[in-house]
């Protein structure tokens, strides 16, 4: 299976650890980023809040979990424009869960704005070849 899952106009990188929006990277706290990549794993099923807890928040750890969820949640929907009450990709199931209701593709990457673009082909010296550099040198001239 490929790392990268596309949903609506974002793409999730799992390589990088990045989300991205028409090649845009969108900052996402980690405890969203992993409750979107549970769901993303498992589209259309009910990722329960008892599983959340028990990925985000080790056994040691004492944070008031309703609360956390619902803050890793509404991050969440917040990056993805995204809304309880019309929801588009993340929908509540009260007291029970959450579950990814957008259709979910597993793709290649592509690469994020900014990054480097392909490598260009070797320029030609013309300055060795003053033919070259006249004005209507045509293409088999190049050759």
């Amino acid at each position: 299976m490929s790392r990268v899952a596309r949903f609506g106009t974002f793409e999730l990188d799992l390589r990088i650890g990045e989300l991205r929006k028409h090649g845009l990277r969108i900052r996402l706290p980690e405890q969203s980023f992993q409750t979107l990549v549970m769901m993303l794993e498992h589209p259309g099923e009910l990722v329960a809040r008892e599983e959340i807890q028990a990925k985000l928040w080790p056994h040691d750890t004492v944070v008031e979990f309703d609360h956390s969820i619902n803050t890793a949640i509404r991050r969440l929907r917040d990056a993805l424009n995204d809304s309880a009450d019309n929801p588009h990709f993340v929908e509540t199931l009260a007291r029970r869960g959450f579950r990814f209701i957008a259709p979910v593709e597993w793709a290649q990457p592509t690469p994020p704005s900014g990054e480097r673009a392909p490598e260009a082909a070797p320029a030609v010296n013309c300055s060795a070849h003053p033919a070259l550099l006249r004005r209507g040198t045509s293409d088999k001239d190049l050759t």
